[in-house]
Formats: C-alpha cells, structure tokens, sequence
C-alpha cells in the first residue's frame, strides 16, 4: 500500500543518537555555571584594567651591576616594576617615584659604575701603606668621575690620575697627571667652554695639578682638551665673552621697553641694543714729579749743619813731665771782682750747612677690569597712537607730537645710561607698524571642552565611562538572566511572611508575580513550539527529498494517490 504524502511528511525521522552532554540537566548547569564565571572573569578583567597603575621610569642608561642591586632592593620592599621593551630602563608606578628615588639613594644605587670615596669606609686592619694609597686614588677618581657625569651632555666619564710619590729633592719632584674619558650623550657635543670647565675641575681636585695636564678625550678618539687650549690661546672672543655681551644687549633692550611700554601700549615699541664691550685688563703704575710753586712753602726734607773753630797756639816745648801737667786751678774771685779774662784762642773756623726739600711726586695706581662697555648704540621705534572709535569699531591712526617723541628720548636715555663723553649714540623713530590700522581682533577663549588641561581628566572620564558601560552590558545582558531561576528560586526558598495581611499582599504579588512568569512561559513554550514546527517541517522536507532521490516510485505512488483522490 502506497504512503500517503501526509504520512510521509509527518513521520520523524528514525534517530538512534544519544542527547549531547549539554542537553542533559547536569549539562545545562555547568554551561549556565561556565557562563557566570566567565562573564565574572570578564568583569574583573575590566576592572582591574581600569585600576592599573601607570608606569614611569625610575631609572635609565644603568650598568648592569647597577640593575641587579636596584631590581633586588625593589623585590625586598614588594614593590612591582617592570622594563622597557629595549630593557634600558626600570619602571614602576607613578605614584612611587619620588619615594623609591630617596630610599634608593639612601642604599647609595645606582653607584653608576663608580666607586668614591665610600671605598675607604670598609679599611682593613693592617693594610700597607701602598694599599692605601691606591684605595685612595681610586677613590679620588670615582668621585671625579662622578662629578663629570652629573653633566647634560655626559653619559659616563672615566678619569685616571698619575699621582707620583712625593720626593724631598727638588730635581726629583714631578708633577701629576690626569686623563678624562668621555662617553657623551647620543646626539650631544662639548663646546669649549665646556670642556675647560671639565679641565678645571680636575686641575682644582688633585694638588698641584696644572690645567696643561689634564687630557680629555671623548669615545670617538678626538681630543676636546686641545681644542680648549686653542681657544683660550685665541684672539677671538670665547662663548662666555659672547654670551656675556648678548646678555648685556638684551638687559638694554629690556630696560628700554619696560620703560616705554606705559606710554605706548603692549607691542608699540620695539627697541635693539649694540654693545661694544672691552675686555682687555690694564694695570697702570705711574710716578710723576713736579717742581714746587713758588707761592707754596717749601717742605724741608732734611738739613744738616756742621761747625769747625780752630786753635790759638800750637803745642810747643820738650816732651816731659812738665808739659804733659794739668793747667792750673782757676781761683775764685775776691771782694766781687769780676774774674779775670782769659784770651780766646786765635784761629781759623769753618761752618757748613746742608739742608734738603721734597720735591711734588704722584704716585698712582690704576686697574681697569674686563668686561668694561666702551660705546652704546641703541635704535628704538614707536608706533603710531592707534584710536578706536566705539560706536563706529572705526581705527584712525596718528603719530606723536613732537613733546611725546622728546620725552621718549629722555627716558631711553635714563635707562640705557647714555654717555656722550663714551661715544654713544640713540635713534628714536615714530612710524606706523604693519596692520596699525586693522580693527582689533576679540579674544575668543577656547571651549572647555577643547581646552589642553582638561585632557587628562576627560581621558579619566571616558576610562570609567567604558568600564561601567562594559560592566553594564555584561550584567544584563548576561549574566542577570542566566542567575534569575537561581535568584528566583531563592527567593522562593528564603520568602517567610510575617504578618496575614502582608502575607496576603504578598501572595497576591506572587500570583500577579506568577501570572507575570506564567505569560513568559507560555511566551517561551509558543516560541519553542514554533521553532519545532519549523525543525519538523524541515526535517520533514529534508527526509521526502532524500526518499524521492534514493527511490522515485515511492515518489510517483504518493503523486498517483494524489490524482486518483482528486478524481
């Protein structure tokens, strides 16, 4: 008997196949049970993405004995850090910077590759005197190399110093030596005011070092310190005479500008300064003499006088006894008679005197430093008096008076400290700027949105925003309806009514509670039954298609019944 179309449409397909574990009960829980622990995993993740710290460097360009004393002493102190993709620096959260940087340095990291003079602190008992003595050079060379390094422009430094023993004999004494290695920083070079700023410090270190003793080579080969002799043997002007007379120059501009901008306006004047700078030191002795002026008294230096009187007779008889007699006794006078006269002795006499005067001498000394200004030049221009009319917004322009102009002048040449006698010389100009005339221009202040310094906080902003939109989307999208039949049930297990009244109230919300889950059921169980319609359908199609392949008359029987019942 020939199956009718209907017969083999509805019949289902002969299975044997065994559920999936999935479609099991217990499959169906670890799936729900999987899904809220991932959804949870996901939601930390974020979170925790959301917490992390930033990183910053701590330390870079470090030697690696220098690396493992720091990564070590962060491990003591459970601290996280992490490096760089180059490994060429160590960084640790933000926040910890400063603190870990002092702790560090009180453990004396990084060291930097050298050793100072914390080398002597740990001295043996009993070490030698040339033991010593090298510990002590090593330790000098550390701590100069250490000082170098502490340079902009100097990535490590290595110095080596000729230290000779000192001798008693002159002939034998010798003089130390010192030599600068210099790794400098990619991209970096030394002028020559630095590189004699580097000769001087080591010359002023080590005692009786001399600046032509200090060599300084960089890790190309190329001697900087002979170019630094050179250019402080030069004529020319070093950078820091240069520098100088530009600093000069732009306190000169300042002091002009500053004085006039009240009179003019913000941006009417513009003023330029040329200094002619001296920089030759002179030390003048001079002695210079004069003759006294006759109305001046004389001033005696000296005087001398000398007087000679000669003898009456000359001496005369037998040497003897008798002459060699004292004279006689003078006798005293009688009655108040005057005493006898005696004669003076007759002869030549002599006087002679000496007297010396000062003579007028000036002496003077006179030093003249360097860096004494020897002429001024200064230019300054003013623009013309911009007027704004404010009904109109119309802009006329004129130029000063005359009085204006000529107290400009007297006000630049206060504050340049103008000197005719020096040379110098000043030009004040009155002329329109370009665009005197254009119509001011209102300052418009940026949004708040579009202002620079709001971007960390917004970037703050939009970091939580995504986290609590993620977290939300996970939340209930997923995860709340895969917990409502546990929470549902909970509930359920956990309800206790207290009161009759409120046990009614609640009873009516669980029946309308109910209803509520009731229609979703029933909405869930129409959607279930329509997708196992269309599954059976489906199935059903799939299965008269496979007959009709495999057998055609099976095919042709159902098409016959078809026709014979139709007729």
């Amino acid at each position: 008997m020939a199956a009718t179309a209907d017969e083999v449409l509805d019949t289902p397909p002969a299975t044997t196949e065994k559920p999936s574990f999935f479609q099991t009960t217990m499959g169906k829980r670890v799936a729900i049970g999987g899904g809220v622990a991932l959804i949870l995993a996901l939601m930390v993740a974020v979170w925790m993405w959301s917490q992390a710290p930033e990183y910053r460097v701590l330390f870079s360009n470090y030697s690696d004995r220098d690396g493992g004393a720091i990564t070590a002493s962060l491990d003591q102190m459970g601290v996280q850090y992490k490096f760089s993709e180059g490994g060429n620096a160590i960084l640790v959260p933000a926040e910890q910077i400063p603190d870990l940087r002092l702790k560090l340095a009180a453990q004396g990291l990084p060291k930097g590759g050298n050793v100072g003079f914390e080398l002597m602190e740990n001295q043996k008992l009993g070490v030698s005197q040339f033991l010593e003595q090298v510990n002590y050079q090593r330790s000098l060379e550390g701590e100069l190399a250490q000082s170098i390094q502490s340079l902009g422009s100097v990535l490590s430094a290595r110095v080596h110093l000729a230290l000779p023993k000192p001798s008693v004999f002159v002939r034998d004494q010798q003089k130390p030596t010192a030599s600068v290695l210099l790794t400098l920083q990619p991209g970096r070079a030394l002028d020559p005011g630095q590189v004699s700023a580097i000769v001087h410090l080591v010359a002023s270190s080590v005692p009786e070092l001399t600046f032509s003793n200090v060599t300084v080579v960089d890790q190309t080969g190329a001697l900087l310190s002979e170019q630094a002799n050179k250019a402080a043997n030069s004529k020319m002007l070093d950078a820091t005479q240069l520098k100088y007379v530009d600093q000069v120059q732009q306190n000169i501009i300042k002091q002009v500008e500053s004085i006039i901008k009240p009179l003019v306006g913000e941006g009417n004047v513009r003023a330029e300064a040329t200094a002619e700078v001296d920089f030759a030191q002179v030390d003048t002795a001079a002695e210079m003499y004069k003759p006294n002026s006759p109305p001046e008294p004389q001033a005696i230096r000296s005087q001398q006088t000398s007087e000679t009187q000669g003898a009456g007779a000359s001496a005369s008889g037998v040497p003897g006894a008798l002459s060699n007699q004292p004279p006689g006794v003078n006798t005293a006078p009688i009655d108040g008679q005057p005493p006898a006269e005696v004669p003076a002795p007759s002869g030549p006499s002599t006087k002679n005197s000496t007297t010396n005067f000062e003579v007028d001498k000036t002496i003077r000394y006179e030093q003249r430093p360097m860096g004494g200004i020897k002429r001024l030049t200064v230019g300054v221009i003013v623009n013309y008096r911009r007027i704004v009319d404010p009904a109109t917004g119309k802009v006329t322009v004129r130029p000063l008076a005359a009085a204006e102009v000529a107290q400009i002048n007297e006000l630049v040449k206060q504050a340049m400290g103008y000197n005719q006698a020096r040379g110098d010389t000043l030009n004040v100009a009155n002329a329109p700027f370009d665009g005197v005339d254009k119509p001011a221009e209102a300052v418009v202040e940026p949004d708040w949105w579009r202002d620079p310094a709001n971007m960390p906080l917004f970037k703050d902003l939009a970091r939580y925003a995504f986290v609590f939109a993620v977290i939300a989307f996970l939340y209930y999208r997923f995860l709340r309806p895969l917990l409502r039949p546990a929470i549902k049930k909970f509930d359920e297990a956990t309800a206790m009514p207290e009161d009759p009244k409120e046990e009614e109230e609640g009873e009516k919300d669980g029946d309308e509670a109910d209803a509520a889950d009731a229609e979703e059921e029933e909405e869930d169980l129409e959607e279930e039954e329509k997708i196992r319609r269309d599954m059976g359908y489906r199935a059903n199609l799939k299965l008269a298609k496979e007959l009709a392949a495999q057998d055609p008359r099976i095919v042709a029987n159902v098409i016959k019944g078809w026709l014979g019942s139709n007729e």
